[in-house]
C-alpha cells in the first residue's frame, strides 16, 4: 500500500503536477485550506506553514512554496512572486529586468512534510536555473510563460517534459526517495 500524504493547496494547477509526479508511489490527497504565510526566506514560510497544517490535519500533511528569484535583483521577487504576478502581470515582471542585461532567474520550489501532529517539518528542495524572456506559450500556469529553462519557456513545453526538469519535479524526487528510504515514514 502506497503511503498517503494530505497536499494542501487551493491551486489546481500545481495539485495536477504534483500528482502526476508523485502518483502511484505516493497517493495524494488534496485539502484546500487557507494557511497563513509568515514573511522570511522560502525555508522559514515552508516551515511554519508545514506545521500549521501538520496541527490543523493531526496527519501527513505536504506544502509547498515556490520562489522566482531575478538575480539580476539580489533574488527579488523570491517568495513574493505570487503577489508581485498578480498585481503587475507577466509584462510587469520583465520590466523589473529592463535596466539590467542580466535575465537570469533560478525557479525555487520547497516542499515541507510533516508526519502530523508534533512531528517536526522536513523540507525537500528543488531548483531550476534559467532566465526571464517575453511571455511565450500557454497562460495557464502562472509564470511559466516567462521562465525559460534549456530553450524553451515552462509554458512551452508539454507537461510530461515540465514535470522531468522543474523546480517541482526535482523537489519532489528529493521526498519520493526519501519515501523509498523510510516506508515507516508514512
Amino acid at each position: 500500500m502506497a503511503p498517503r500524504v494530505h497536499f494542501l493547496t487551493g491551486n489546481a494547477n500545481k495539485l495536477r503536477e504534483v500528482k502526476a509526479i508523485l502518483e502511484p508511489a505516493i497517493e495524494v490527497r488534496s485539502l484546500s485550506v487557507d494557511l497563513e504565510e509568515v514573511q522570511g526566506s522560502v525555508e522559514e514560510v515552508t516551515l511554519s506553514k508545514c506545521q500549521r497544517a501538520a496541527d490543523i490535519v493531526d496527519g501527513p500533511v505536504l506544502v509547498e512554496d515556490t520562489a522566482l528569484c531575478f538575480n539580476a535583483l539580489g533574488g527579488l521577487p523570491g517568495v513574493y512572486i505570487k503577489w508581485f504576478l498578480t498585481t503587475i502581470g507577466l509584462d510587469g515582471l520583465n520590466d523589473l529586468l529592463a535596466a539590467y542585461s542580466d535575465k537570469s532567474a533560478v525557479a525555487v520550489c520547497t516542499f515541507g512534510y510533516s508526519g502530523g501532529k508534533g512531528k517536526a517539518p522536513m523540507l525537500f528542495q528543488g531548483r531550476c536555473p534559467g532566465r526571464i524572456v517575453p511571455a511565450r506559450g500557454w497562460t495557464r500556469f502562472g509564470w511559466d510563460p516567462i521562465f525559460e529553462h534549456d530553450g524553451k519557456t515552462f509554458a512551452e513545453m508539454e507537461p510530461e517534459e515540465k514535470n522531468q526538469v522543474s523546480h517541482r519535479a526535482r523537489a519532489l524526487d528529493k521526498l519520493r526517495e526519501y519515501f523509498e528510504q523510510n516506508a515507516a515514514a508514512a
